[in-house]
């Protein structure tokens, strides 16, 4: 789509907002017309909550998750499970776990996946942070990277690393969703789901 026919000032916005993931030009346009339609009161609104993420959000000191003090809420509760590690690829992952309320341990956020064809290996990640998070209180790490090359990657070599040092290393179980038919499963997640197994 051409940002030609627009006035310089929506062009701009309209190019900017297509540099977010999941958003098209189409969808770019609509995005921009709806703030300029809006009041300025909220336009400053949104480039206020913008800039105050990026200025005030870090990396948790124990976790690597985001967070706007020296320690996420998780990490720094005592209500948690300091005896399990959920080790995680993204940010996202840790919000996504949490949503379950399942889980009521701690995590670990590697930011990333080993890939070699992406020039990302285990020095690229926070690898070395989780192994100095290892003490006698930690009984149980839980490996939950992606279902894909590079999670499985990823998870192989932190077995590798983590057994030799006595903690009980787990795989997150990956199988077939809920209400799904057999017959549209994939192959790769029939083989997961017939892994991941249990007794019942």
């Amino acid at each position: 789509m051409s940002t030609s026919r627009y006035a310089k000032p929506i062009a701009r916005l309209i190019e900017e907002l297509t540099k977010l993931p999941g958003i098209g030009p189409k969808t770019a346009q609509r995005l921009a017309f709806y703030i300029i339609e809006n009041s300025i009161e909220d336009a400053r609104s949104l480039a206020d909550a913008i800039i105050q993420a990026k200025e005030t959000v870090r990396f948790c000191s124990i976790c690597f998750n985001f967070t706007d003090a020296t320690e996420c809420q998780i990490c720094s509760s005592t209500i948690r499970d300091h005896s399990m590690i959920c080790v995680v690829e993204e940010p996202r992952d840790v919000v996504a776990i949490e949503r379950t309320r399942e889980f009521k341990g701690l995590y670990h956020v590697l930011h990333g996946a080993i890939s070699p064809m992406d020039g990302v290996g285990p020095s690229e990640l926070r690898i070395q942070e989780l192994i100095s998070r290892l003490s006698d209180d930690v009984k149980e790490i839980i490996i939950a990277t992606d279902p894909n090359v590079e999670g499985e990657a990823t998870a192989m070599y932190l077995a590798r690393l983590l057994k030799p040092l006595g903690v009980k290393v787990t795989r997150m179980a990956h199988g077939m969703p809920v209400g799904g038919d057999l017959e549209y499963v994939d192959e790769v997640t029939l083989s997961k789901a017939l892994e991941g197994r249990r007794e019942m």
